[in-house]
């Protein structure tokens, strides 16, 4: 009999285990994080200011993983131009990885699916403001192993609004994974310009 497991039960430990995942610690692996990482506008980063002012403003009062949506992922996915052309976006949609060795099945629901052409380029996976990105993270990463490109890498971004960690993962010929630095908004510096810089890059690699 078949045993069901929620994603977001997972650790991390236990999602390595259970696919075979390693971590690849050469910075090479994820050089979209520094390569031609395009220039933002002055309106971008006006519009990227006031996202951050919007969000310690309300960050104040009980925020929900709705809100942190709203407020925070929205308004990045439209700089970076996911809601244009050849993009499409997917809300709340149910996954299914089935792990024949272990007779289980793992299960969960992506936040936000971003595909080009029917591919799984990207996944959001948006927390409770507060709630730390450790809860998140092992569940991204399970979801990411139900790419139907394998042969192609798959990002995620993992948020609670205030912090922010991007995940890279090649499922072959061996699955490996890399995370970046992590960014967060309490710096005086407003992380949100690397954010969008990086969601950038990662739609013009993906729409190539």
């Amino acid at each position: 009999m078949v045993q069901t497991i929620q994603a977001s039960e997972l650790t991390l430990h236990e999602v390595k285990a259970k696919f075979g995942l390693q971590e690849n610690t050469d910075a090479s692996f994820f050089s979209e994080l520094q390569d031609n990482l395009p220039e933002l506008t002055d309106v971008e980063k006006q519009t990227l200011d006031q996202i951050k002012a919007n969000f310690l403003y309300l960050s104040e009062y009980p925020m929900s993983e709705e809100v942190v949506k709203l407020v925070v992922i929205s308004p990045l996915l439209s700089i970076a131009g996911f809601y244009s052309p050849p993009f499409r976006i997917r809300t709340e949609n149910s996954i299914k990885i089935t792990l024949q060795e272990n007779d289980e099945e793992v299960r969960g629901r992506i936040d936000i699916w971003v595909l080009q052409e029917q591919l799984w380029v990207l996944v959001i996976e948006s927390k409770e403001a507060g709630f730390s990105l450790k809860e998140a993270i092992p569940q991204a990463l399970s979801y990411m192993m139900a790419t139907p490109t394998p042969q192609r890498p798959a990002f995620s971004l993992v948020t609670n609004g205030s912090e922010f960690r991007f995940i890279k993962l090649l499922t072959q010929p061996a699955p490996q994974y890399r995370f970046s630095d992590l960014l967060t908004l309490q710096r005086s510096e407003n992380d949100l310009y690397n954010v969008a810089s990086i969601l950038k890059r990662l739609a013009g690699s993906i729409s190539q």
